[in-house]
């Protein structure tokens, strides 16, 4: 594959944009039923002290304190870095499209060690590559070629692992079950604490490896691995895109709001919201204070624009599907617009992407063929789809009154 030069302009400006890949949709593609405002979005600038910072320097403290509401409060307290890490090639052959090459992972403490499988699937050319780390293998077939086959034909090496090796995903089991929590006992992060620690050693392993580009390592997963994967890279900066797919509550929609859609198949569904993620008896994903504000979710010191703007100034896209109405589309869209203001902030506005596509819970091929656009358009220049920034429903009203500092109507 022949290298294009790196776009010069990181936003997404009129040279750049592709005009015929367009949604082929309006914003009435689902009918918004009903939606229910449990109180405003709390403001991200303000400080624990109650005070309101101001200039973008002051950011660094505040993020520090997201961390203790935003990934502390709602996923427990995390693991920390390993004492020790090994990699060890097991197999490694050419498929007819793509090298697939896989690898043991010993790592942990000395004392509990924990191993898992990663497997690469890279183009079949010289890298290093920009790679897209996926912790889905226990839902998605290895072999799933097509998925595959969308990466590395466009130049980019898929990195995958089976996150359950990591910490068990049984309803009914509970918080605590699996490899990691021996090696950590003394901390409280919940099922997508630990498989969001995976993706970190994964990194450390390509590091190790030495064929990844590190200018752009991106993270991905569909649904609680979506969860997953908006975790992971609020905790390792070194994930220059993060992109969670269709994360549904606990993770990008919006515990504030909640919805009801007719879906464009015509079946009227509504959102998922706190108690019935625990109805669903998914507590254990979390940490072990989130399910206190079941039924009560106003009174949460933080929401979903919170652990979307810890991503910033790196880029976050958000993906969803708009009949996925279990996922919030409304909610989730409402939040992203809301860490908006943090990247409006820090000077990297054209750092925040959505999308919404025709359809319903799933990781499409649509959804990885965008990933792969923003990872090229960072990489090679190539010009941003046009399905960006589509809404599937109208412009609902804003359930925020700040802006950022400085902001002319703030």
């Amino acid at each position: 594959m022949t290298s294009k030069p790196k776009c010069e302009n990181s936003a997404p400006c009129s040279p750049c944009l592709s005009s015929g890949d367009t949604v082929d949709f309006d914003e009435n593609l689902i009918r918004i039923t009903e939606i229910s405002v449990l109180g405003e979005l709390p403001d991200p600038f303000m400080m624990n002290d109650g005070h309101r910072i101001c200039d973008a320097t002051e950011w660094d403290s505040r993020r520090r304190e997201l961390y203790t509401t935003a990934i502390e409060l709602q996923y427990g307290t995390q693991p920390p870095p390993p004492e020790f890490l090994t990699v060890h090639p097991i197999c490694e052959r050419l498929g007819i499209d793509f090298y697939i090459s896989s690898y043991r992972i010993t790592t942990g403490t000395y004392a509990h060690p924990v191993s898992f499988l990663m497997y690469t699937f890279t183009p079949p050319h010289d890298g290093p590559y920009p790679a897209v780390v996926d912790g889905d293998l226990c839902f998605r077939y290895v072999y799933d070629r097509e998925f595959i086959r969308t990466f590395t034909d466009a130049g980019i090496m898929l990195v995958m692992f089976a996150r359950t090796e990591l910490a068990d995903d049984i309803r009914g089991q509970g918080r605590g079950n699996g490899p990691l929590y021996q090696a950590y006992p003394q901390y409280t992060f919940g099922a997508l604490g630990a498989w969001a620690w995976g993706y970190s050693r994964c990194v450390d392993a390509l590091e190790r490896l030495g064929t990844v580009d590190n200018g752009c390592v991106a993270f991905t997963g569909h649904s609680r691995g979506g969860k997953t994967a908006i975790l992971a890279g609020a905790l390792d900066e070194r994930a220059v895109i993060v992109n969670p797919n269709a994360t549904c509550a606990g993770g990008c929609g919006c515990y504030r709001m909640k919805m009801k859609a007719i879906t464009e198949d015509g079946e009227e569904v509504e959102s998922e919201d706190l108690a019935k993620l625990y109805r669903y008896d998914a507590g254990y994903w979390f940490g072990p204070q989130l399910g206190e504000y079941a039924g009560r979710e106003a009174e949460l010191p933080f929401d979903s624009h919170y652990l979307k703007a810890m991503i910033a100034p790196r880029l976050l896209f958000v993906s969803e599907a708009a009949s996925d109405i279990p996922a919030n589309p409304v909610g989730s869209w409402m939040t992203t617009v809301a860490a908006q203001e943090v990247y409006d902030f820090l000077g990297v506005p054209q750092n925040l992407y959505w999308y919404f596509r025709r359809g319903y819970h799933e990781h499409a091929i649509e959804d990885v063929q965008m990933l792969v656009n923003l990872i090229r358009h960072r990489m090679w220049g190539e010009p941003i789809s046009g399905k960006f920034y589509q809404r599937p429903f109208p412009e609902p009203q804003r359930i925020f009154s700040w802006k950022q500092p400085g902001a002319a109507s703030e």
